[in-house]
């Protein structure tokens, strides 16, 4: 969980700011008043907070003592500030600070605190620069170290293409348009070809005043396009506002694609994924294994503790199958106490040995919540082999389903097409 540090002494300010972060349960947050109180939260956690949200004048610290504190402690900052004149801004800009927030209205605390979140999703984000040029890219690397984003760098497009073919958690590029071997333009057109732009973002860059080049990089599937030589606070802008939007279309996509209550992938992805995956082992003819997992009795849970406890029972599902199936596999959740499972490039052997030991898991696990001690068995059926279609393989599946449940429960039916 990420740390987050409030340094505010308006009371107002601090209860709209409290408001905003409640309705984020992944972050730990500290609040203080006082330059004092600050130094001592510092020093308690021995400087491990992941960003701070700092006001600059406090009783106790006026003209932006505060900033200071957390640069010593390497702590990445967003100012918010009532005044502050010119002079000192362009000071404290120079220091370790991401953003300066004016708080003249209840908007800019909203503003404010997206900034510090913002920080805070940087810690996981990696963007690739792609520029000949090695000035350049240590101007880039500077201003994004600032905000915390993790940078691998690239010498021309060749070499971008082949790292990003390699690592699949890149949310953004940044190129410049003439490089060696591979330019800015045909790296981007060749991306798009790769990523949608929900998926992957571009930002271009040049030095080269031509419409024609700016055109170009759009038509071809660039988000965005930055003119050299550029300024820190552009490049940060144009690239939150760029990851913001990668971030809306992946909110966007888990709402349409996932269940609410798990986080699990819904019955609809799993179809819209599954598919391609039964057509390709269907022409392969290399067998698929498909299995449906029901809790035994889940309605006993339900009427005796409550649909509270219910939906601890079925969200421990996603726990205990993260921790015993392959990235590669395939789940998601079809309603209910109901889950299903695809996975391919398994044998019948393999496929018997995994789902015992889930059941045997699900068996000897111990569910605390609520005060209570519960526990739950499952019944597992699985269709192994190829069929003429994914629903068949799933109906099959189902009917050892149901054979798992009327002869006993706790028990995995395999039945083999």
């Amino acid at each position: 969980m990420k740390k987050i540090l409030i340094v505010e002494d308006n009371q107002i300010t601090l209860s709209l700011i409290k408001s905003e972060l409640q309705l984020h349960d992944n972050v730990e947050v500290f609040y203080t008043d006082t330059y004092k109180n600050a130094m001592h939260l510092i020093r308690e956690h021995r400087g491990d907070f992941h960003v701070a949200l700092l006001d600059l004048n406090l009783p106790d610290a006026p003209d932006g003592k505060i900033v200071k504190l957390a640069n010593a402690n390497k702590i990445p900052a967003v100012i918010l500030s009532a005044t502050i004149s010119e002079k000192l801004k362009d000071e404290i800009m120079k220091k370790d600070v991401v953003d300066f927030v004016l708080k003249d209205t209840p908007e800019s605390i909203k503003f404010a605190v997206n900034a510090i979140l913002r920080v805070l999703k940087n810690y996981d984000t990696t963007i690739l620069v792609v520029d000949d040029s090695k000035l350049y890219r240590q101007t880039l690397r500077d201003s994004l170290k600032r905000i915390h984003l993790n940078i691998i760098e690239a010498e021309d497009g060749q070499e971008a293409l082949d790292i990003i073919k390699e690592n699949k958690n890149i949310s953004l590029v940044i190129t410049d348009y003439e490089m060696p071997n591979m330019n800015g333009i045909d790296l981007t057109y060749k991306l798009r070809n790769l990523y949608k732009k929900d998926e992957l973002a571009i930002i271009a860059m040049s030095s080269v005043d031509k419409s024609d080049v700016v055109g170009a990089f759009l038509r071809f599937g660039a988000n965005d396009f930055i003119n050299k030589p550029f300024t820190h606070y552009e490049v940060l802008t144009r690239i939150n506002s760029n990851l913001e939007l990668i971030d809306l279309f992946t909110k966007f996509k888990n709402l349409a694609n996932k269940d609410f209550l798990t986080g699990m992938f819904n019955r609809r992805y799993f179809f819209d994924s599954g598919l391609p995956i039964f057509t390709k082992n269907k022409r392969k003819e290399s067998p698929l294994a498909v299995a449906m997992i029901d809790i035994d009795k889940f309605k006993n849970i339900n009427d005796t503790y409550g649909h509270d406890v219910g939906d601890d029972a079925i969200k421990e599902i996603k726990t205990i199958l993260d921790k015993n199936l392959r990235e590669s596999d395939l789940v998601a959740r079809f309603g209910g106490e109901e889950f299903c499972i695809l996975l391919e490039e398994i044998n019948l052997e393999n496929t018997r040995k995994l789902f015992e030991k889930i059941r045997t898991a699900f068996e000897n696990n111990i569910i605390y919540t609520n005060g209570l001690e519960i526990s739950y068995t499952i019944s597992t059926g699985i269709c192994f082999g190829l069929l003429d279609s994914l629903d068949a393989m799933i109906q099959t599946s189902d009917e050892a389903l149901y054979e798992a449940k009327t002869t006993g429960r706790n028990k995995v039916v395999i039945k083999e097409v």
